[in-house]
């Protein structure tokens, strides 16, 4: 049975101060969702991660909400995969709709990326997801197919069997407009599908997250579907009451 995983992205939020306290505050609540079999994690800015790194309970999923595919070199205001391997780091983002749409993130340099993370045994969770037009076009599956198989392209079964990969409808992300459980179960699932097709039953294993708008209110409803193992939060994971919340109504 696949575990689930509530993972908080932070974007552009939150001061290191902000971060620590939150890191430390948060340690009773990895203990509880260690009982209850669930894993925990928050993707900090870069400037936050080796503080929380260091600051929350050992269980936590530490993740960076981005990185570059070279190992060094000539990119002004990238960070490298060694960079978070120094202080621990192990999980990246990769492919998040606002990367895609303020930064030219595509399935191809998404690829590389993902290349680059497996090849060091990192965790890469791959964001994919639909705009508002492709949505009201009816062309929902035809994006996701396409994100998912440029993403993944040269990969093989045994180097995906630690990817998650997170859907995130586009006009979901901080709208307030959330899917439907039927919609997202029913993009979970074909995801999944896809997955088979190109990696064979190593699909059953991986995880797929639901994001948008994700809030205490409405997570258990999405977690009760077959196909979503977890939440990619945004807004909802800043504060540790509502963190708590979503955990506890995971649970």
């Amino acid at each position: 049975m696949r575990k689930k995983l509530l993972l908080g992205n932070w974007k552009m939020n939150k001061l290191v101060a902000e971060a620590e306290d939150f890191g430390v505050a948060a340690f009773p609540l990895v203990e509880k969702a260690l009982v209850h079999n669930i894993d925990l994690g928050v993707a900090p800015t870069y400037l936050s991660l080796p503080i929380v790194k260091q600051k929350v309970h050992p269980k936590m999923i530490v993740a960076a909400q981005n990185v570059h595919f070279q190992p060094s070199g000539p990119y002004t205001g990238e960070i490298s995969i060694p960079m978070l391997k120094e202080f621990g780091i192990t999980w990246a983002l990769v492919g998040h709709s606002e990367r895609r749409s303020y930064d030219n993130e595509t399935n191809e340099k998404c690829n590389a990326k993902i290349k680059a993370l497996v090849l060091e045994k990192m965790v890469p969770v791959y964001c994919v997801g639909e705009t508002l037009a492709e949505f009201e076009q009816g062309l929902t599956k035809a994006v996701v197919s396409a994100q998912v198989r440029e993403g993944l392209k040269d990969l093989v079964a045994e180097e995906v069997k630690n990817l998650v990969v997170a859907y995130e409808p586009v006009w979901s992300i901080g709208t307030g407009k959330n899917a439907s459980t039927e919609i997202a179960e029913d993009v979970c699932r074909f995801i999944r599908e896809v997955l088979k097709n190109l990696f064979g039953e190593v699909a059953e294993d991986i995880r797929i997250l639901y994001g948008g708008s994700v809030k205490p209110e409405n997570i258990k409803a999405y977690l009760s579907c077959p196909n979503v193992d977890g939440a990619l939060v945004g807004g909802a994971s800043l504060k540790i009451d509502s963190y708590e919340g979503l955990l506890n109504n995971i649970i």
